[in-house]
This record gives C-alpha cells, structure tokens and sequence, in this order.
C-alpha cells in the first residue's frame, strides 16, 4: 500500500480552500493510506478531515522530514503558499525515493515531480524553467478538482429559487458578506455560503437573523445543488469560481487575495466580470450591466 501525505494549512486569515480542494485529490488515491499534516491554527477545519491527522508545531522541513521518516511516507502532496523550492529539495534530498506532488496558482518556481495548477487560466508552458525538466504538468480544465455532487449536479435541471448565491471565501478575509447584502435589493432571494473559520461568523448570524429573504449555510455540504438553485453568483476568483465556472453560472469575481492575481488576469482578458477589490461604485455598475436588477 502507498503511504501518502498531505501537507496543508486552513485559518480565518488562510481560508478552506486548501483542505477542501485536497479532499477532493484524496478520493483519486482510494487504495492509499493517506495522513494529514496540519498546523493547528485559529479557524482550521481539521475536526472536518476525514482521515488522520498529524498536528504540526511549525512549518518545518524538518517535522515533516520526520513524519516522512515515521509513516514510510512514499509520495507528499503539498498545497501550501509557505512552502517552496528550496523546502521540497530539501525534503528531497534527505529522501531520494520520495515522490513530491505540489499544487501551484501563482506560477512559482518548485522542486517536484508532479504539479498540479487546476485552475481554469493554468498554462503549461508557463512553467517552462521553474520545475525540473523531468516533471510531470497537470494544468488546467481537464484536471480541476470538482467534488462528484458537482457531475451530478450538472446534469439535473433544477427551479432558480435565489436569485443571487454570495460566496466570499469560507473565511470571509475582507469581510465583505454584509456589505455585498446591504446593496442588494431587499425584494431578492440570497444564498449566503460561508463557514466557521469565518471570524466574522456571529456578525453576519446577527445581520440575516431576522431577513427572510436571505439564507445562511455555514460548512454546506450541498454547495452544488444551491449553485445549480441560483441565477447568479458573486465570489472571489479561486476555487469556488473554478466550480461556478463549471456549472455555467453568470458571476461577479470580486479579488480579495493576491493570490487570486493569476484567475483576476485570466478573467480580464476574457471579458468577464471581475473587479480588483470591492468598491460600490464599480459594484453597482457591473452588477446592472449583467441584467440583475
């Protein structure tokens, strides 16, 4: 049996995307014995993993080195920006046989024999001189990480009972969820997606308490389904977008992160609706141009 490990992080300053996207990955190695190494930081959705975990005390070459050494580990699959390429030709180093799988968004330079970009703008060619020549690219369309509810979900016709879905990132870093509902109208039907690393969570509970017309879903497990339920969506161009896409929902990509530059560009270049920070102006007017009203 194949030992493999994730390397990953999730927090109310990180995000959920990480570990969700990893999960994803997890269900394509179903006759491997698969660990987790995580830290164990503010907001993290480690009590959400279902296979075991290993709590980290540091970001360290070395503590993973460890576990590699611990659990006969024979390929690790890293999903972090803290992470580079110096730190896996470490890990390299001091394990030849060791098969290193990184997922990259940014275009940085790796020390890996697999890389995965999922992401819908990803460029092969891209990565010409920033992986070793022997390494295997995995990028775009034909490799994003969708959960099966999605396939499903395409397939089924299903009544438009929201009229706009909001999905700002399960942690919500800019706190933008309460701005985005106080501008839409007070008549439309909202689906609100967030989670518990959100530290802004009690806020927005307070905020839709007692709106009708708005529903809250904290950790939904039905994200599909509600996109397939929606007119339109507003979200942050990462891995949600990479869903929305798929499900041929129209959007509003608003950028929250910097790492989010790469699918900001993408849609750009593509007439897409996207705005490089939240601004109400901008908002409204993009907003209208896509005939919700």
């Amino acid at each position: 049996m194949i030992n493999i490990l994730f390397r990953a992080d999730s927090s109310s300053t990180i995000g959920v995307g990480h570990i969700m996207r990893d999960l994803v990955l997890a269900k394509q190695f179903q006759d491997s014995n698969i660990i987790f190494a995580c830290q164990d930081l503010q907001g993290n959705l480690i009590d959400t993993i279902p296979y075991q975990v290993e709590i980290l005390k540091s970001n360290s070459a070395k503590e993973i080195d460890k576990l590699i050494k611990k659990y006969d580990i024979n390929m690790i699959i890293i999903d972090h920006y803290g992470i580079n390429y110096n730190y896996e030709k470490q890990l390299k180093i001091k394990n030849p046989l060791l098969t290193i799988m990184v997922l990259d968004d940014t275009y940085e330079k790796h020390y890996c024999n697999i890389l995965l970009n999922h992401n819908i703008y990803a460029d092969a060619n891209r990565y010409n001189n920033l992986v070793p020549k022997d390494c295997e690219l995995r990028c775009g369309t034909e490799y994003t990480l969708l959960r099966e509810e999605f396939y499903k979900e395409k397939a089924i016709k299903r009544d438009k009972i929201y009229d706009v879905l909001i999905a700002m990132g399960g942690a919500d870093t800019q706190n933008l969820n309460i701005k985005l509902l106080k501008l839409l109208p007070k008549y439309f039907k909202i689906a609100v997606l967030t989670t518990k690393a959100n530290k802004h969570l009690n806020k927005l509970k307070s905020y839709v308490k007692n709106k009708k017309n708005i529903n809250l879903y904290i950790n939904s497990t039905k994200i599909a389904k509600l996109i397939n339920k929606s007119k339109f969506a507003i979200v942050t161009p990462s891995v949600t977008l990479n869903e929305v896409y798929f499900m041929g929902l129209p959007f509003l990509a608003i950028k929250t992160a910097d790492n989010q530059e790469e699918m900001y560009h993408f849609l750009k270049r593509n007439n897409l609706s996207v705005l490089d920070k939240f601004d109400k102006g901008q908002f409204k007017m993009i907003f209208n141009q896509n005939g919700i009203k």
